[in-house]
């Protein structure tokens, strides 16, 4: 595999753009290093052609003094150097996994439904890490290194020109050596890449079923299983280093080689006397100096194919299309946002249809129950309506237009949903309530907290806003965690709210809490209730009981209530507990 130089270079200069200061100055510190480490051997041959040739010892002081300056000058720019390119190549990389995360939150839940967020932690981790030192050294350094091998090749010239043929022979030959090693490992090294990824997802499924695995006896399969995705990482590593290892043993060969022209040619012209003691030190000096930087441009070549796989795969990652294409230009009006289905057909795979020719308008200010056992589509329309997936046929429309019309952050804007797992964040309370939005002042909040009747449970925080909340939300019960929710969408003031069975979990004192929270959220406001229990669609204006993708019911509540023939009407007398009634709608 051989990727495009310019995909390299559009990289390259995509991310260290905006550190060009930073790179203009770490390049000024290797010039200097090199110029210096040209003109260092230069000054010992001087030392020594001076200390054969018996001269004053003030000169030979001289010298040692002037080399030993340089030597620091060049340790001091070296760790200078170092320490920029790291911080170069991490804020590179930083910026890359941001591009990724972002480029990954944009897609479509189809490829979240098809990748693990292991293998998407593998990608947005594992990948970038091998580019920290492709992005801090690689072009940098090996412009340099190839400057410093010219210079070095020129004084070589200088010296003599037989010596300097030899060793530019040599170089040539080491450089295309080392470089045909790359065409070779990169697709391994892309290989090792997928197989940590595969590796990650697998271990990132198995942990967070533990309590299922092990509570249904499924330790022994899932081990098994981990060996078999750990034994193909194995393979495909020791492959990937197999060829590392090819590329550090030529390069010991071809360094051995090149001792061998110095000291022979050195030898040589030093007893024909051509050359001084010095000048053959010189050679020598110089012929390790040149193995300096083919072993500078080895490493970056090792790293470059590293990166290879890398910047491949992060290139696959940004080829994959988004199904959903942010292409519309409205906005949603205020207030309440009428609803409506038009003939809407889905299917997460194009195959198995999820919805069917479903037809049903809701009014600004209505309440609509959806009903229906599980799979039969009821949370799907909910996402539909966040344009979390695009529909196959029909039309969905908000206000006066269709769902493509509408920016999605519009959407975004003026839906608000509340389900049974609410998302909170290692934050205060509000930022989890004002999803990091500074623009909320604390007087909305606490407003929007007596709105909706909460004020005595906010006096419970410790720490009031400030309250500090674990990622996950733990240490809140999930009563607290859906107040927060019911909070988090009461200040977007949307026109459709969406609540998901949002009180299916709770204690009897906080769902009545929350059902007064619900109350004041759907006032002068479209509603839809995914329901699994009768009595949380008591407030809907509306009930449609879905089967199979499919209307199996849809009309108002009382009159499908005192309809005795009604799917609904049956529901109700299936059973005057709350379980029957669940068990036939489960």
């Amino acid at each position: 595999m051989n990727i495009p130089v310019q995909r390299y270079w559009d990289l390259l200069k995509k991310y260290l753009r905006p550190q060009w200061r930073s790179v203009l100055i770490l390049a000024f510190l290797l010039l200097v290093t090199i110029g210096l480490r040209v003109i260092n051997p230069q000054i010992i041959r001087g030392f020594i052609d001076s200390a054969t040739n018996g001269q004053p010892l003030q000169q030979l002081t001289f010298a040692a003094i002037t080399f030993i300056i340089s030597a620091i000058i060049i340790q001091l720019f070296s760790v200078l150097s170092t320490y920029l390119g790291e911080n170069i190549g991490w804020r590179a990389t930083n910026a890359l996994r941001a591009d990724m995360a972002t480029h990954a939150l944009k897609l479509d839940m189809s490829f979240h439904n098809d990748h693990t967020p292991g293998e998407m932690i593998e990608r947005l981790d594992g990948d970038v890490i091998d580019l920290a030192i492709f992005f801090s050294q690689f072009a940098i350094r090996i412009l340099a290194n190839l400057l410093l091998l010219g210079g070095i090749l020129v004084a070589l010239y200088l010296e003599d020109w037989r010596i300097g043929l030899a060793l530019t022979a040599y170089s040539g030959l080491s450089l295309w050596s080392l470089n045909r090693m790359r065409s070779v490992a990169v697709p391994h090294w892309k290989a090792n890449r997928e197989a940590d990824a595969e590796v990650f997802g697998y271990l990132e499924e198995q942990l967070s079923g533990t309590e299922d695995i092990r509570s249904s006896g499924g330790v022994a399969y899932a081990m098994r299983n981990l060996f078999r995705v750990d034994r193909e990482r194995l393979l495909k590593r020791r492959k990937a280093g197999l060829y590392e290892t090819f590329l550090i043993q030529l390069w010991v060969l071809l360094y051995e080689l090149g001792r061998v022209i110095a000291f022979i040619g050195g030898f040589y012209l030093f007893t024909q006397d051509l050359i001084t003691l010095g000048t053959a030190y010189l050679i020598i000096n110089y012929t390790d100096a040149i193995f300096r930087p083919l072993r500078e441009i080895t490493n970056e070549i090792q790293n470059l194919q590293k990166a290879g796989g890398s910047i491949e795969r992060i290139q696959d990652f940004y080829n994959i299309p988004n199904k959903v294409q942010d292409t519309g230009t409205r906005t949603l009006p205020a207030g309440a946002l009428p609803v409506e289905f038009d003939h809407v057909t889905f299917s997460y795979n194009d195959e198995d249809k999820i919805l069917r020719d479903l037809s049903f308008s809701l009014k600004p200010g209505q309440v609509l129950g959806l009903l229906g056992r599980t799979g039969s589509g009821k949370t799907t329309i909910t996402r539909l309506l966040f344009r979390l997936y695009d529909i196959n046929n029909g039309a969905i429309k908000l206000a006066d237009g269709e769902l493509r019309d509408y920016k999605l952050s519009e959407l975004q804007r003026r839906i608000g949903m509340v389900t049974q797992d609410v998302q909170l964040f290692r934050a205060t309370v509000r930022d989890n309530l004002t999803f990091f939005d500074k623009s909320v002042s604390d007087a909305r909040i606490m407003e929007v907290l007596e709105e909706l009747g909460l004020l005595d449970w906010f006096s419970g925080l410790p720490n009031g806003l400030d309250t500090e909340l674990e990622s996950g939300g733990k240490g809140l019960s999930a009563g607290e965690g859906q107040l927060l929710a019911f909070t988090r969408v009461f200040l977007k003031d949307p026109g459709l709210v969406i609540l998901d069975e949002a009180s299916s979990r709770l204690d009897p004192l906080t769902e009545q809490r929350i059902e007064r929270a619900v109350d004041r959220l759907l006032r002068d406001r479209t509603g839809i209730i995914v329901a699994h229990r009768l009595a949380t669609v008591q407030r809907a204006d509306l009930i449609m009981v879905l089967e199979q993708g499919a209307i199996r019911e849809y009309g108002e509540r009382i009159t499908l209530m005192n309809d005795p023939d009604s799917r609904f009407s049956h529901l109700l007398r299936a059973g005057e507990g709350e379980s029957a009634a669940a068990e036939v709608l489960a």
